[in-house]
Order: C-alpha cells, then sequence, then structure tokens
C-alpha cells in the first residue's frame, strides 16, 4: 500500500477528521468574509455553526434548507456564514487576531449543533437559537431579523403575533 493511500485511509478513521459542509445551493463562506462582506453591504449576517457527523445538521440540511423558499429568503437577505465548530480553518476575528473556527465557536460557547446566529452588519449578534428548525421556524426567524423587528420586540412577543396571523 503506497504512503498517500494510507495516509487518505488513516484520515478516515480518525474522529472528527471530516469536514463539515454546508447545505449544497447556498452561498456560504467563512466568518470573516462573511463580516467582510455584510459590513461592504450593510446586511446582516446568517452564521450557521455546525460539525461533520452532525445529525440533527444533516435533517436541517435536507428538511430546512431544502425548501426554495427559505434558500431565496435567506440568500436574499443575509450575508451567509458558515462555520466547521471542529474545523482548522484561521479566521481572522473583527479584533484582528487570528483563529481557528474550533476556537471562534468554542469562544461562541457553542455547545451542541447546529446552532444559528443571526448576527448585524457589524457583527454583534442579535439573535442565537439551537437546534433544529423547521422551514415555518426559519421563516419566523427572519421575518424577525430582516423585518427589523429585533429592534423593539421580544422574540417570543413578536412570535406570538406573527403566529396569530
Amino acid at each position: 500500500m503506497s504512503c498517500r493511500l494510507f495516509a487518505c485511509l488513516l484520515a478516515l478513521m480518525v474522529p472528527g477528521s471530516g469536514l463539515a459542509v454546508p447545505p449544497p445551493g447556498y452561498s456560504f463562506v467563512p466568518y470573516d468574509e462573511g463580516l467582510a462582506l455584510a459590513k461592504r453591504n450593510a446586511k446582516p449576517i446568517f452564521m450557521y455553526l455546525g460539525r461533520h457527523g452532525c445529525g440533527s445538521c444533516l435533517k436541517t440540511n435536507a428538511e430546512s434548507f431544502g425548501d426554495a423558499r427559505i434558500r431565496e429568503l435567506y440568500s436574499e437577505h443575509y450575508v451567509l456564514v458558515y462555520v466547521d465548530t471542529e474545523g482548522s480553518r484561521r479566521i481572522r476575528l473583527a479584533s484582528g487576531e487570528r483563529v481557528t473556527e474550533m476556537q471562534f465557536a468554542s469562544g461562541l460557547r457553542t455547545t451542541g449543533t447546529p446552532r444559528f446566529i443571526y448576527l448585524s452588519s457589524e457583527g454583534t449578534p442579535l439573535l442565537r437559537v439551537p437546534g433544529f428548525r423547521t422551514v415555518a421556524e426559519f421563516r419566523a426567524f427572519d421575518a424577525y431579523i430582516a423585518g427589523g423587528h429585533y429592534k423593539d420586540t421580544s422574540l417570543s412577543k413578536f412570535l406570538k403575533s406573527y403566529h396569530s396571523q
């Protein structure tokens, strides 16, 4: 067996060595690139924190992000950022510090995946949402953030009025 083949097989056997991937059909970018795009375009950020082997991430990608309306809404309203919570890719924070995606996620106190964080164009967190979410929930979160309701209404109050419509 060649050394190259052995190295590939070994990488497949090491836990956490797989790469997490965002849902297909979306233009997710790394955090630092997304932050620059958001500032330049004055758009909020939708940040998806996932990891390789996450069953809830796979379900979210297939069921929720497989919906064409969600793809359209989120692609139009947000700069899309994907962070592999176990990733070794280096990103630059707004402070200039360079860290791995894993270190970044740890600093956000991400204890489980998937996790979704809506951020202002400056990178200020607006809403944190843990776990699998349905298409209906993602539509409601979009209405809350893209509609600017987060500025003067709590999410729970907004959702009561949103669902009664």
